[in-house]
């Protein structure tokens, strides 16, 4: 998995590209532990082929961190990502664009 960040004052972008799984995932978390600063932050999960649990539990503990400093969005996510979380109920947890 790719792992893109771009900073821009109080708001952080993280482009996803590959798959986000049991390998992968403590990868992000670990470039996520520092939220310090940020307001917005967005994942682009364009490039994102496929998402496991522990992807998901990822992205859960980075939208729990953002309800207290801010907002968090998915965007660009493909019909099948959408599905997944839609299956696991995630699109009410997550707000995804």
């Amino acid at each position: 998995m790719t792992i893109s960040k771009d900073r821009n004052g109080s708001e952080l972008t993280i482009a996803l590209e590959g798959r986000l799984d049991t390998t992968t995932a403590p990868e992000l978390a670990e470039e996520i532990k520092s939220l310090d600063g940020v307001e917005k932050l967005k994942f682009d999960i364009e490039k994102l082929e496929y998402i496991s649990s522990a992807g998901l539990r990822v992205l859960l503990s980075a939208q729990k961190v953002m309800n207290k400093q801010g907002s968090m969005v998915v965007k660009n996510a493909s019909e099948s990502i959408k599905e997944i979380f839609e299956v696991t109920g995630f699109d009410g947890i997550l707000t995804v664009e």
